[in-house]
């Protein structure tokens, strides 16, 4: 198998389909057939599985994903030492990003990074911590934003420690004068959660905090958890990053709780040392801008 055969295995896995796989490569869809054709008959087994709807990854060929996509990224972090090595700063960087980071963080650091090194690219890739886990651990991207709550094995990097904070209707009435919420007077209202993918950090708290709670609504959007708050059908319980990026005029009020709670932020990666120099370059820019210090505390 030639490093062109690997090259092809992942366009189509990323494409879903030969011909997109083809025009991505600028190549023909017959020589992408002709390369999987002699990969399968190499390994003697079939690595796709073929329908009109597109092609979709034989049990054999999700396990040899990762693998092929360590050949691959091998064959980039050479080239780029290289380029590195006679001054250019050149390479492609995929990062991993959670939807409040993508919102809160992601345009300025594009912004900067780019005029630090304007020939290096960076792919996107947001998805739920799940998502940013696998990506990472089948080489998909190269590192990703994720809390420590959810990274599991993975090496984790604390960036940011993101408050938790309690999220109201605006027509709801205090018990009490005072600026942050107890426990007390949430314990018995519904309570709306969001699917444990994206919410970790929240069900750790309460569990921590000895917070038993009933819902009826199980949600995966932010936006959408908000609107069922703004609606007056419970309280939720969310990051501060999450609600600086909502655009929109919902009507809710925001407390902190009585005892502090938090979600730590940070980078995750299978191993820095094998990075290419190129994601080395944005790892170190992201925790030059958004490492603080109150991770100390």
């Amino acid at each position: 198998m030639t490093l062109l055969s690997y090259q092809v295995f992942k366009a189509v896995v990323e494409q879903g389909s030969f011909q997109k796989a083809a025009e991505v490569l600028g190549i023909t869809p017959s020589a992408v057939s002709h390369a999987v054709a002699s990969m399968e008959s190499e390994l003697g087994t079939a690595l796709f599985i073929r329908s009109k709807s597109g092609n979709s990854l034989t049990s054999f060929g999700r396990n040899l994903l990762p693998y092929i996509n360590n050949v691959l990224t091998s064959e980039q972090t050479l080239q780029q030492a290289v380029s590195n090595l006679v001054g250019n700063h050149t390479g492609m960087v995929k990062l991993g990003t959670f939807s409040s980071a993508c919102t809160n963080w992601i345009p300025t650091i594009l912004h900067t990074f780019n005029d630090m090194y304007p020939d290096i690219g960076i792919d996107i890739y947001q998805g739920n911590y799940d998502d940013i886990k696998q990506w990472i651990k089948t080489g998909i991207i190269d590192f990703g934003f994720i809390s420590n709550s959810a990274c599991d094995n993975l090496p984790f990097d604390s960036l940011h420690k993101d408050p938790l904070l309690c999220v109201l209707p605006k027509t709801y009435k205090k018990k009490e004068p005072l600026d942050f919420i107890t426990f007390d007077e949430i314990r018995h209202m519904p309570f709306i959660m969001l699917q444990e993918s994206v919410d970790s950090d929240v069900r750790d708290y309460l569990r921590d905090q000895q917070i038993t709670y009933s819902s009826t609504c199980h949600i995966e959007d932010d936006l959408a958890a908000l609107a069922m708050v703004e609606s007056g059908f419970g309280f939720a319980v969310m990051p501060e990053m999450v609600l600086k990026g909502i655009p929109y005029d919902i009507k809710i009020k925001v407390y902190p709780f009585e005892v502090p709670g938090y979600r730590i932020v940070g980078l995750s990666t299978l191993n820095y040392d094998n990075m290419s120099p190129a994601a080395k370059a944005l790892y170190d820019h992201i925790k030059k801008l958004y490492r603080n210090d109150d991770l100390e505390r």
